[in-house]
């Protein structure tokens, strides 16, 4: 008899296109079996799960760690136990906020360097698109980044440039014939910064003049840009946090015309509003703006469709002196990388009826095959690595300031009930998060501070 290193017994298995009810076994961080009615004398060690669900380990290929430089706002041991904690089991790390930001190779091994010895769960980090630095994405592919990432506006950090018409064009035809993909935030400056002098110089600051100083116009207009210059090189585009369905329409029209082109949205996007970021002020503040309350429904309606491709939770963490002043003076960006399962189950499965095969595509399975990391990633299935989350959807909880990770615990999600809780994350098979409620897998189990599975 083949003896398992772990077997969870009984479980409600989410694959890619159903739910179905399976015993999963693992040995050397791998699945080796996914059948029902295993023996519990086959594994050194079982556990049984009956009436909870087994996802796919969550990919976010959307966070800001910030260290090092900046690790005051963000450090790779908080912001990887958070994302454990939200079930993530592998992470895609931006080029900013780090001082120096990942714009060229030494950047590169020592943001690397630091994530392999701080990081509790799996990651890859993005490279930067920035004026000057064309001549170095060629070494940062070796590097392995998983990809480069542009901004179209200010990013708000002096060290990260946006990018000008020439160093994006050029940058496009570098990295196409790198195949690689190039990430973008499309906002154009072009737009937002005259209406941002003249709503600043009329005193007006609620949520929703912040919203009209960033227009989805300006989104469609950058993202046009995009588009056009990818017809020219040939270059593979991500559009990062799109806020508004006309944008997700756009990128649907290109892709239906052959560009290879794909869409993010994000947790927030789908869950608060413009009347959410007058109540709760800067802790709600992102860039692009939360929208109206129809736009919301709308890309939901654009999920439903299949139009959306990956949902990233775009956790922008800062010092909450940061977050103070008016919506136009604050750092803008949400804390969400705990959460943006919890906002999947409860906006997506419970109120909207979205399966939840189609969440794990769109937070697990899709990111991995875009990114090239799947079936090793992304999947349950045999031979996939163990990455998984256990999670009780129909547990519910309000969340409290005490139950985030965070470098720094504030969220514009506290006191909301959810419906899903989240029981435990494994990578390669190991317990890297357990949920203290959670008396199923024994006392010895809880963060593992040294997971060396990257």
């Amino acid at each position: 008899m083949e003896t398992y290193d772990v077997l969870f017994k009984n479980g409600l298995i989410v694959c890619e296109d159903e739910v179905i009810k399976a015993d999963l076994a693992v040995s050397d961080g791998k699945i080796v079996q996914l059948t029902p009615c295993l023996s519990k004398l086959s594994a050194k060690k079982y556990f049984d799960i009956s009436n909870l669900y087994i996802f796919p380990g969550l990919i976010d290929t959307h966070v800001h760690l910030n260290e090092p430089g900046r690790t005051e706002w963000e450090g790779i041991l908080t912001g990887s136990k958070s994302l454990a904690a939200g079930g993530v089991t592998t992470y895609f790390d931006m080029p900013l906020n780090s001082n120096p930001p990942t714009i060229n190779e030494r950047s590169f091994l020592k943001k690397n360097r630091l994530s392999k010895k701080k990081s509790l769960i799996n990651f890859k980090l993005w490279g930067g698109l920035v004026p000057g630095n064309v001549k170095y994405l060629a070494r940062l592919k070796e590097c392995g980044v998983v990809g480069f990432k542009a901004f179209m506006s200010e990013s708000g950090i002096k060290d990260f440039q946006a990018v000008d018409d020439y160093t994006l064009r050029v940058g496009m035809e570098q990295i196409a014939k790198l195949d690689m993909v190039l990430a973008l935030h499309a906002e154009s400056d072009h737009i937002n910064l005259p209406l941002t002098e003249k709503i600043k110089a009329e005193g007006r600051f609620s949520g929703k003049d912040f919203q009209e100083s960033r227009p989805v116009a300006s989104e469609l207009e950058a993202v046009q840009k995009v588009i056009d210059l990818a017809k020219l090189t040939g270059c593979k585009i991500h559009i990062v946090h799109a806020s508004s369905s006309r944008v997700v329409e756009m990128i649907q029209q290109a892709k239906q015309d052959g560009i290879n082109i794909t869409v993010e949205t994000c947790p927030h996007y789908l869950s608060l509003t413009v009347d959410d970021l007058t109540k709760l002020g800067p802790i709600a503040k992102c860039a692009p703006p939360l929208r109206e309350e129809n736009e919301v429904e709308l890309l939901w309606t654009m999920l439903k469709a299949g139009c959306i491709d990956v949902i990233g939770s775009d956790h922008s963490p800062a010092p909450i002196a940061m977050k103070q002043g008016n919506l136009f003076e604050a750092w803008g960006g949400i804390s969400g990388a705990q959460t943006m399962i919890n906002v999947l189950l409860e906006e997506g499965y419970w109120k909207r009826n979205i399966s939840l095969a189609v969440i794990g595509r769109l937070a697990s399975t899709n990111p991995a095959k875009i990114f090239g990391l799947y079936p090793r990633k992304g999947s349950l299935k045999i031979g996939s690595d163990a990455d998984f989350t256990i999670i009780d959807i129909q547990k519910s909880f309000i969340l409290e300031k005490k139950d985030l990770y965070y470098r720094h615990p504030h969220s514009p999600y506290l006191g909301k009930k959810f419906r899903g809780q989240i029981l435990a994350t494994f990578v390669a098979g190991h317990c890297v998060y357990l949920n203290e409620s959670c008396d199923i897998f024994g006392k010895e189990e809880g963060f593992c501070e040294q997971n060396k599975h990257n």
